[in-house]
């Protein structure tokens, strides 16, 4: 099974060109100065459906999803989103698989965007259950989220933008989950310029990638409520690119407190005007934790805004408990 390539990489950014937003990636001055010299926001919250997973999705569905009747996933937010618009562009169906336990919300928020909905058992696992029957039974394709070497190579056109913009930036900080936007960009980028430095992100409670690589294997941990719910979940068990991506390429983990977090939402609102959800604040939240220092330039990916804006209003207001 090989891994993914820059050359994957490269072709994925030509895919994809007019299919995606070229997001901007802006200089942060509240950010710059003491921390570190120099940051930067790669703001994929301008994206198309708000997250950066409409990359790795497209160049899935571009790349095999030409022939499929229709495409089916099990997912409650961001790859739900970005799997229904993609579809809905290429003129297929599209299924997302939920639990009865995800918020209406969020399933009004998929459903929007064209997605037939199927409301399956009580947890994400009975969601994936029905994913695999109706791949079976309806012949319809399933999307990943993550661990694909297709989806990696979508989200590694990040780190292309970035170093691209500005040739000049030394440490990447990328939110970690299941490692499919991480092991893309660190791949990416160190192709093109071994130096830089990649750290993945995650949140104290259930980081299922950080636990993994301090085990040296794939392991499950307890998945706990945070405000990056879009970092929670395992990396699967058997892992067949992540994990070793990250292993490889990654030079660092950190890990934030629900309080970190909330603090880099605040100040994502109020000091660069955007509306970023948790796991898309967390690099933000490092720098302002003081866990990350850097005499050069550091790119900040933000991973994406699709946060409950009851929970925004009450954080910006200071009002949330954490």
């Amino acid at each position: 099974m090989t891994m993914p390539t820059l050359l994957d990489v490269i072709a994925a950014a030509e895919r994809l060109r007019g299919r995606i937003v070229r997001t901007p990636l802006v200089s942060s001055p509240s950010l710059s100065g003491t921390r570190t010299s120099s940051v930067f926001l790669k703001l994929e919250t301008h994206q198309t459906t708000g997250s950066f997973k409409l990359r790795g999705v497209s160049n899935m569905l571009l790349l095999s999803g030409q022939n499929a009747k229709g495409f089916v996933a099990a997912s409650t937010g961001n790859h739900a989103r970005a799997l229904a618009y993609a579809a809905q562009q290429m003129g297929k169906p599209c299924t997302v698989c939920m639990s009865k336990l995800v918020p209406e919300n969020k399933v009004q928020a998929v459903q929007a965007l064209g997605a037939n909905i199927k409301i399956v058992g009580a947890s994400q696992d009975d969601a994936q259950e029905e994913v695999d029957r109706l791949v079976l039974s309806e012949g319809l394709l399933a999307v990943p989220p993550f661990d694909d070497k297709r989806v990696i190579a979508g989200q590694g056109t990040i780190a292309l933008e970035i170093l691209a913009e500005n040739p000049h930036i030394d440490t990447l900080l990328v939110p970690l989950s299941g490692g499919g936007l991480a092991g893309g960009i660190a791949m990416a980028a160190k192709s093109i310029k071994p130096s830089v430095r990649v750290i993945g992100i995650s949140m104290a409670k259930g980081a299922a990638m950080v636990a993994s690589l301090q085990a040296g294997k794939p392991v499950t941990v307890t998945e706990e409520p945070s405000l990056a719910d879009s970092l929670g979940g395992g990396i699967g068990i058997p892992n067949h690119y992540t994990f070793d991506l990250c292993k490889t390429y990654l030079d660092d983990t950190l890990l934030l407190t629900e309080d970190e977090i909330a603090a880099g939402i605040r100040h994502a609102y109020r000091y660069e005007q955007e509306i970023v959800e948790g796991a898309g604040a967390v690099g933000i939240a490092a720098l302002l934790a003081d866990k990350v220092r850097s005499s050069g330039t550091v790119a900040v990916v933000v991973s994406g805004k699709n946060i409950d804006m009851a929970v925004h209003q009450a954080l910006i207001s200071e009002n949330q408990k954490i």
